[in-house]
């Protein structure tokens, strides 16, 4: 049991008189439940429950110590999820991963062994330290939310997401991640430094008897339950999107095509990405349409990782972010 109450099965209503409320309530517990541990990065963690909500996967980069890991397994602890977490290395095999069958001497018979991957919230630390045979096994279980090993195919469940790290500056010993890869990452979370003020909170924090990581003595509770996050997904199917709206996502992802400053522009899964991402930005707004606002706020989180830059524009210091704000200024935006 809960002390939070989700009635989101009663009574229907339709799509102009939902009520988000439970939807709301459920953001603003886990909230609260997340910054019992952690300081700050409160963009990033709206960023991890709007992912949650619309199944999605997210791809965390920051330097080390900017608290992408505890973000992670304190959500999966305010959600009663099963947590796995996975170091990667240069030499991690998929079976490292996946698991396999092992042959039991008392039974005469092959068994099967399974690995971290089995888990409904996933932490793949420092993603691109692996090959590309271990990377292409995730990506099937990232896809299908299922995996292959031996030629059997075992289902991950319908939670099963990934959160995965990586460091923005450091070379050694790492791999690009592909770009079928990164395309199916729903967002990309750039997790920055805290501000002076959290900082101080978080240095008082470490004289305190409590550790900053120590989920269980700071006192997070589950304050909901795996079905209860099912019930609040299931709300996002009645978001309306109108047709401008589908006209200028459609137009900014062709943009990113067309522009000089792109090698390498979005597919059409960014834009279905995209409209998802927009409809759950509307939810936590407590608006049951989508607006042009919606779609420009998560269009870096989005888009940004998907891109391939000319080299010019690398060399003159933009990023991903900042192309999609000079891309995004020459489309016109509905009214």
């Amino acid at each position: 049991m809960t002390d939070l109450d989700l009635d989101l099965a009663a009574s229907p209503a339709p799509p102009g008189e939902l009520d988000f409320t439970p939807v709301l309530r459920l953001r603003d517990a886990i909230t609260h439940e997340v910054r019992k541990i952690v300081v700050g990065q409160e963009e990033a963690v709206d960023g991890m429950i709007v992912a949650l909500l619309a199944r999605g996967h997210v791809l965390l980069e920051g330097v080390p110590g900017t608290a992408k890991t505890l973000m992670v397994r304190t959500l999966a602890s305010s959600l009663g999820l099963a947590f796995g977490r996975i170091q990667f290395t240069p030499d991690l095999m998929p079976s490292d991963i996946l698991g396999t069958h092992i042959f039991d001497l008392q039974t005469g018979a092959f068994r099967m062994t399974k690995g971290p991957i089995f888990a409904q919230l996933l932490l793949a630390d420092e993603i691109n330290r692996a090959p590309a045979k271990t990377q292409s096994a995730l990506l099937e279980a990232m896809q299908e939310r299922q995996v292959s090993i031996d030629g059997q195919r075992h289902d991950l469940g319908q939670h099963f997401t990934v959160f995965a790290t990586q460091n923005p500056v450091e070379q050694e010993g790492t791999y690009p991640l592909p770009e079928a890869q990164l395309d199916r990452f729903l967002l990309k979370i750039r997790v920055g430094y805290p501000s002076a003020e959290e900082e101080d909170r978080i240095l008082r924090a470490a004289t305190a008897a409590v550790g900053s990581e120590d989920i269980a003595r700071g006192g997070v509770q589950a304050v909901a339950t795996p079905a209860m996050l099912d019930e609040a997904r299931a709300l996002g199917a009645h978001v309306r999107v109108e047709e401008p709206v589908l006209r200028y996502v459609r137009d900014l992802i062709r943009a990113t095509r067309e522009s000089s400053m792109v090698v390498l522009g979005a597919g059409p899964r960014a834009g279905v990405h995209l409209l998802v991402a927009a409809r759950w930005a509307a939810v936590l707004e407590g608006r049951a349409f989508v607006t042009p606002d919606d779609v420009v706020r998560m269009l870096p989180s989005v888009i940004a990782h998907r891109l391939i830059l000319s080299p010019d524009v690398e060399l003159d210091g933009l990023d991903g972010h900042a192309v999609l704000q000079r891309i995004a200024a020459t489309v016109d935006v509905p009214r």
